[in-house]
């Protein structure tokens, strides 16, 4: 089973999610709004079943996604 799939943008605002960026700085990094980040990390955590963008970062490292 591999799992749900993540696109490209999803695992990247995950990424610096990861790595302590706000939506904010993320959006900056990425050339993105912070509206469309926040969208992003929201269809991630939907995709993973997780409730919070915390579980969500620990089950896309923990499936080596990021």
């Amino acid at each position: 089973d591999e799992g749900p799939a993540l696109s490209a943008r999803e695992i990247e605002c995950l990424y610096w999610t990861a790595r302590g960026k706000d939506c904010a700085s993320a959006a900056d990094i990425i050339q993105l709004s912070e509206h469309t980040v926040r969208d992003y990390l929201k269809s991630a955590r939907r995709k993973l079943g997780c409730v919070t963008i915390a579980q969500t970062i620990h089950e896309a490292t923990k499936q080596r996604l990021i």
